[in-house]
This record gives structure tokens, C-alpha cells and sequence, in this order.
């Protein structure tokens, strides 16, 4: 199942330059977009329609009377280890959610989905966890805290050293290629593809709360 994704980079949002360029070279190495293509770490987002969760009272029907508690996904993080075989990356989150009737404590169970998909859609792995919202008596709006952590092989997230080194090689005004960009070469975009991996983390829905994100 292919996600649209929100994606958070793993990779910096703006990184330093390494050094300047001899006149007449062109450098594509020092952009950030290119260093997120080079990275082992996947990308981590929220899929559409899956970072909130609303529940009714009683099945059927979805209007604001009926409505018992709301609830969204944000401040996602993340980390990332990739100096082993195994890159490991985990992401925390805040849940923060409302209620409509506050008489008496109330303790919420949430449960939430951490999927690895390589090149956009195809699933590696699949985990489901949970968050707990706890509500104190006459108390309207709570939160909580979830993580979330995935593995993924370093070999298959790595791009070929030939893949690589057509991106990132330096040429000169006079060369035949000079002017083309390197991330368009078809061979260097299906090893990309084979290479980009993306963490995604949002709520184990029901098909009809899901279906209430994408109408609503």
C-alpha cells in the first residue's frame, strides 16, 4: 500500500559547505537534497489522514453531539544510528487529545502502527504499539508520549560506490555532461528508489475512523 507522506528528513536541514569549487567545476555534492540522497537513515513522516483519531459515542452516527474524544499525533522526532550493519532509527511523538465529558478520571488507550516502506511502497516491516492518555476528573485536554524504532539493513540502504560516485563527482564546464543533472540518469534513480527507505508512524485506525480523516 503506497502512503502519502508528510516527511520529516532525516537528514539536516541545511549542512555546511566543504570547500569551494576550482573555477569551472561544477559541484553537486553540497546540497541538501543530495545528502539526504546519499544517507543510509530513512525518512520519517506521518501518512495522510492517519496523525488523528476521533471517536464517537455510539457507532454511526459522526456528529458533534455524538463526538467523545479527538485526538492528534505531533512534535515528531527523530534519531538515527547508522554506523553499524543494522541502521537503527527511532522517533518519539506527542499525542494530545480532548475529551467532551470530563466527569471522573479516565484512562485511554491508543494504538499506533511504525511502518518501513523501501521505494515507496513496498512494506519491510510492521509493528503496532501503543500510547496511554490519562485523564484526571474535570480535566478536558491530556497528553501523552510514544516512541517508535525500526531497523533496517545498512547494505540495502547504501547506494553502490559507481551510483554514488555519479552524483557526486565534480565536473567541469567543458564536460559532455556538465549541464545534466545526475539525479535524472535512470540508472541513478532506480538505485536511489532501491535505496530510500522511509519510516512512517501514525494511528492504528478502523476503516471507518479512517475514512472519517479523508471526508472530513
Amino acid at each position: 500500500m503506497a502512503f502519502r507522506t508528510r516527511v520529516l528528513s532525516v537528514a539536516a536541514l541545511a549542512v555546511g559547505l566543504a570547500g569551494c569549487a576550482s573555477e569551472g567545476e561544477l559541484v553537486v555534492d553540497q546540497g541538501v537534497g543530495v545528502t539526504a540522497v546519499l544517507s543510509s537513515c530513512p525518512a520519517v513522516g506521518i501518512p495522510d489522514y492517519t496523525g488523528d483519531v476521533t471517536a464517537f459515542r455510539t457507532g454511526g452516527d459522526v456528529t458533534l453531539g455524538n463526538l467523545d474524544m479527538t485526538a492528534s499525533m505531533t512534535n515528531l522526532r527523530s534519531t538515527c544510528n547508522d554506523t553499524g550493519a543494522k541502521v537503527y532509527s527511532e522517533a518519539t511523538f506527542d499525542v494530545l487529545a480532548r475529551r467532551t465529558d470530563v466527569r471522573g478520571a479516565r484512562s485511554v488507550t491508543l494504538p499506533f502502527f511504525v511502518t518501513v516502506l523501501r521505494g515507496g511502497s513496498a512494506v519491510v516491516t510492521k509493528r503496532v504499539g501503543e500510547v496511554t492518555i490519562n485523564f484526571a476528573d474535570g480535566q478536558e485536554r491530556a497528553s501523552g508520549t510514544g516512541k517508535a524504532g525500526s531497523f533496517v539493513d545498512r547494505s540495502a540502504a547504501t547506494l553502490p560506490e559507481d551510483i554514488r560516485e555519479k552524483i557526486t563527482r565534480k565536473r567541469r564546464a567543458g564536460d559532455v555532461d556538465a549541464a545534466l543533472d545526475p539525479l535524472t540518469d535512470p540508472e541513478v534513480k532506480a538505485a536511489i528508489a532501491r535505496t530510500r527507505f522511509e519510516m512512517l508512524v501514525g494511528f492504528q485506525l478502523t476503516e471507518d475512523q479512517l475514512a472519517y480523516n479523508a471526508t472530513r
